[in-house]
């Protein structure tokens, strides 16, 4: 369906839980109280919701959290939602620590895409970005869904005198694998504004020094706003999401989900519509997809990411609470 600013929104993201088994220090640093388990939406609810959504052409849907393979029977929700009718894609992101063993799962229901999270290979300073150890396993589980065909997206936060050393490390994973490695500019939401992260066009001025050639293609690559660029020999594609310095909101197709049912038609501003208390009270499929259009109908022209300060309608809360 199609907002106020005839933006066509057909995509939703799911967090199914705000529990993660990473401490990273520009997200969670430390341990926050999490939703109470009884305040999150069960799947049979999450799908209630996808059923409605559906029948408004919200059609594609990526599963995240925290850390969405943390939650029990995540993948058996993901298996259930592919099967619902209308339902035309179904991704997941997730920092990848528990993914592998899934993989044939996924594979075999159907997965449109994978997005794993890794900001560095290098175990010593993964472990001080996320509190840790699991670099390695990481690694492995992008590299094996690679090989298995699967759709594959490598997502990276640089942060500078963290692991702004080490782009061409990461982006050389494209060049030997087809995987798409994606640098995600710092959102100043939480811990992340302690940080100072790099924008697309920062690390894309990097990458002219060391690779000629690179040329942006206007080929869709996922349902998001990145800006991709191809290199010659490189089998994947890199790409730059920039929340803050390149506005992409014109653009903008996606509503989400918090674990606890609030339906949030902008990332950077806390209103939104809870659906849990309405699922609860025997909401009909209708009266529930009139609730989202009314979600869909407050999305905002745009955010506010690039202004000095918060104003007072901005989301206060940690990325892990919002949904990644």
């Amino acid at each position: 369906m199609n907002d106020i600013y005839g933006r066509n929104i057909d995509y939703m993201r799911i967090s199914v839980t705000d529990r993660c088994n990473l401490r990273c220090r520009y997200c969670m640093p430390q341990d926050i109280p999490a939703v109470e388990h009884a305040e999150v939406l069960s799947y049979e609810e999450l799908l209630s919701v996808c059923e409605s959504a559906v029948d408004l052409g919200i059609c594609k849907f990526k599963i995240t959290g925290g850390e969405p393979l943390v939650r029990k029977d995540a993948v058996s929700f993901i298996e259930r939602l592919k099967l619902l009718p209308g339902v035309k894609q179904v991704t997941i992101t997730s920092n990848g620590l528990l993914l592998e063993p899934y993989l044939e799962r996924l594979k075999a229901v159907g997965i449109d895409g994978i997005n794993i999270s890794l900001d560095t290979m290098d175990r010593e300073k993964y472990q001080k970005i996320t509190g840790t150890d699991g670099a390695e396993t990481v690694l492995s589980a992008v590299l094996r869904s690679a090989d298995m065909g699967l759709k594959t997206k490598l997502n990276c936060v640089i942060i500078k005198g963290i692991n702004d050393n080490e782009i061409f490390d990461l982006l050389e994973i494209g060049r030997q694998k087809p995987v798409d490695v994606r640098f995600i500019e710092m959102m100043p939401i939480g811990y992340g504004r302690q940080f100072t992260g790099m924008s697309g066009d920062e690390i894309l001025n990097i990458l002219h020094t060391r690779y000629t050639g690179i040329e942006e293609t206007k080929h869709k690559r996922g349902n998001g706003p990145a800006r991709y660029f191809k290199i010659p020999g490189f089998l994947g594609f890199v790409g730059f999401i920039d929340a803050v310095h390149c506005n992409f909101c014109q653009q903008c197709n996606r509503i989400r989900l918090t674990p606890e049912g609030c339906l949030k038609p902008c990332l950077y501003y806390s209103r939104g519509i809870s659906l849990r208390e309405p699922l609860r009270s025997g909401v009909s499929r209708q009266e529930l997809s009139q609730l989202i259009a009314e979600a869909v109908m407050e999305k905002p022209e745009k955010h506010r990411f690039s202004e000095q300060g918060l104003d007072e309608g901005a989301d206060s809360r940690r990325m892990s609470q919002i949904g990644g």
